[in-house]
């Protein structure tokens, strides 16, 4: 009996390291953007972008019912507000670069935000660093943080 449970207890760290394995198996660094725009997605179905087209990546910017200014300034204590959030780059005033840890293993996912003036918007980008899905994460945190500021009265929600 006793080796049965061993058996059992191997079993759960083989599935356990499987799952890593096949998450980590399409690992990146943060996205090196020197013209502060959305990084494209790839082709893995991980990323959701405003900037993308179809229902695989696509998700709708951010409409601002206030001006951009306020809207930006709202979006950035959201973010701090959110323990899983760091900012990276903020430094333009237009363009805000941020990693998300996922909270059961740590993984970063690469968030971004465009400001768009002239579209009255804010374009948005979440995608994650490893594996090829991310169980519809990116696409939850940037749909949570849109009902947030809609909640606000900053975007109009969907």
């Amino acid at each position: 009996m006793l080796f049965y449970g061993a058996n059992i207890g191997m079993r759960r760290i083989s599935l356990i390291g499987i799952m890593v394995l096949l998450l980590s198996g399409c690992s990146t660094t943060g996205p090196e953007n020197m013209s502060n725009d959305l990084s494209p997605c790839p082709a893995t179905p991980n990323c959701v972008s405003s900037d993308s087209n179809g229902s695989v990546h696509g998700i709708a910017a951010l409409q601002l019912s206030v001006d951009v200014d306020a809207a930006w300034s709202a979006l950035v204590a959201q973010l701090e507000e959110d323990q899983s959030i760091t900012v990276i780059t903020n430094e333009t005033g237009d363009y805000l670069r941020a990693e998300a840890r996922t909270a059961l293993f740590g993984f970063v996912d690469d968030v971004e935000f465009k400001a768009r003036p002239d579209d009255n918007e804010i374009a948005m980008r979440s995608a994650s660093r490893v594996g090829l899905s991310d169980l519809g994460k990116n696409r939850r945190r940037l749909e949570s943080l849109r009902s947030a500021l809609a909640a606000q009265g900053v975007v109009v929600s969907r």
